[in-house]
């Protein structure tokens, strides 16, 4: 009875995104957007929710830190260096298609890590659903901008961001609960119910569009980046095992860093058509909100990807606790969005952009002093609330500021860009984070070889019973380490706020456009 009352979409395909099928119900709609919102909730669930997994897949599957950390990084890889190229692929083929392909992946890589039996096949299918997110993400939100006109598409948007916030809030919770009673494995299978009713929807409501404009996918230019981030990540991932002056870590690093430039170049030549124009940087307040935006998501996504392993290896928290433990970031940062926006309006994003990530550092210097053995609400709580009241402060003007320093002609682009380059800085801290993590154990296990302190460094993160006291107050040294170089981080993403967003000219950027 749902579709009896529904206009075709099958006799005109939706050729630009200011052009709507006619006579489009409202039903018809709010079904498309339910579509999107179940889509894009596996990657926003997928996203809060394997960190807290971590240290039970770790201990599960008898993986080494190094193994562990690429869990994730395998997934912000395939993520950060594709989600540009599957916004152009849904312009190009057809936002639909390319949202049903990307729910496919997503969906046939979270079964396989669901029935992994090794470590290896884990970070291989969480390549995939990284590639997977990579395509539904953009096309779910050029879905919503095909079918809602100027006037409903705010809102629409509105509810698929609140509603990814929900997700992200519910992420670990629920991640934590499934790992405690039943499995790692079933929060991974958890997005197959999800992917079956939003291919339903998605496939019996939403209709087909794409942008006659669009241009030739960037392949050469993705591929240069991928490469790049995979070899700089190895290099990382590698010094605690083989040292800093090992050859193989510096020429990833080197050949990492030499890809990098050569992306740059390709991206110089295509002047149409590329991921990553560079002629957006050319505008002082995109490049220092970008650079911000690097230091700032780095040092976020390193203290939430070590913090779960510190809450339960040190403080003896379950999963399903640790979980909690970090439920008031996602309530402060999703209750108080709006009231940040309202002050970026009216005091101009400078200050917010100065103030948030100073605001952040401090919640992150904290989490390096306070003791996570002892009382959570007088320890980590107020930390992880300072650290998401700064996040809270710096967001909305963040993302707003980068899309009107663009230009309206390209704030699309802008934003994609930018959400790249926030998840390229969640690739980079684990594995830069983890190096330092490594080296400061090390120091704190003063006169044992490296590979014996590193042994001991997995035995303490994997939860194995043979970990020595000392092991753990190497490991809670180190964990303050890290801690506090995010907090540094963090605080000079601060300082470019200040330095490079003008007083007067952006005034106006924490508006919604």
């Amino acid at each position: 009875m749902l579709g009896a009352t529904m206009p075709p979409c099958d006799a005109g395909v939706i050729r630009a995104t200011p052009t709507f099928p006619a006579g489009l119900s409202q039903q018809r709609k709010r079904l498309t957007l339910a579509a999107t919102i179940l889509g894009s909730s596996m990657a926003f669930i997928d996203g809060s929710v394997v960190n807290i997994a971590l240290p039970a897949i770790q201990q599960a599957l008898r993986a080494d830190a190094v193994m562990t950390q690429w869990i994730v990084n395998a997934y912000l890889l395939l993520l950060g260096a594709l989600v540009l190229v599957g916004g152009a692929a849904a312009d190009l083929y057809g936002r639909r298609r390319i949202f049903l392909i990307g729910i496919a992946l997503f969906t046939i890589s979270s079964i396989g890590c669901g029935l992994a039996p090794n470590i290896t096949l884990l970070i291989v299918c969480r390549a995939v659903q990284g590639i997977g997110a990579a395509v539904l993400t953009p096309a779910s939100l050029a879905m919503l901008g095909a079918t809602f006109d100027e006037q409903e598409r705010s809102k629409a948007i509105g509810l698929w961001a609140g509603f990814g916030a929900l997700t992200s809030a519910a992420g670990p919770v629920l991640g934590g609960w499934l790992v405690d009673h039943v499995s790692w494995r079933a929060i991974f299978l958890l997005n197959v119910p999800l992917a079956v009713i939003a291919t339903g929807l998605a496939t019996a409501f939403a209709c087909e569009s794409r942008d006659p404009q669009a241009r030739a996918l960037d392949w050469r230019g993705a591929t240069a980046i991928a490469v790049s981030l995979s070899s700089i990540t190895w290099g990382f991932g590698a010094i605690p095992k083989f040292g800093f002056r090992d050859v193989y870590v510096l020429g990833a690093l080197g050949g990492g860093t030499a890809l990098f430039f050569v992306f740059v170049a390709i991206e110089a030549r295509a002047r149409a058509g590329a991921m990553m124009p560079l002629s957006l940087y050319r505008s002082r307040e995109f490049s220092g909100t970008n650079a911000l935006t690097l230091l700032l998501y780095f040092a976020l996504s390193g203290a939430l990807y070590f913090l779960p392993f510190g809450l339960i290896r040190l403080g003896g928290y379950s999963a399903t606790q640790a979980g909690a433990a970090l439920l008031p970031f996602a309530l402060i940062m999703g209750s108080s969005a709006s009231l940040a926006g309202g002050l970026a309006d009216r005091f101009g994003p400078r200050l917010s952009l100065t103030m948030g990530p100073i605001i952040a550092a401090c919640g992150l210097a904290l989490l390096g002093l306070v003791d996570l053995a002892g009382s959570y609400w007088a320890g980590a709580f107020p930390a992880i609330c300072i650290l998401a009241l700064g996040m809270t402060v710096t967001v909305p003007p963040l993302t707003s500021t980068v899309m009107t320093s663009a230009g309206d002609a390209h704030a699309g682009v802008a934003s994609g860009v930018n959400n790249a380059v926030a998840r390229v800085a969640g690739l980079l801290a684990v594995a830069a984070l983890g190096a330092v993590l490594s080296a400061s154990f090390s120091n704190h296990l003063s006169g044992i070889p490296p590979a014996q302190a590193n042994d001991a460094l997995n035995a303490v993160m994997a939860g194995h019973v043979s970990s020595s006291k000392d092991g753990l107050a190497a490991f809670d040294g180190a964990l303050r380490t890290v801690m506090w170089t995010a907090s540094i981080c963090a605080g000079l993403g601060g300082c470019i706020g200040w330095i490079s967003i003008r007083r007067t000219d952006v005034a106006r950027s924490s508006r919604p456009l």
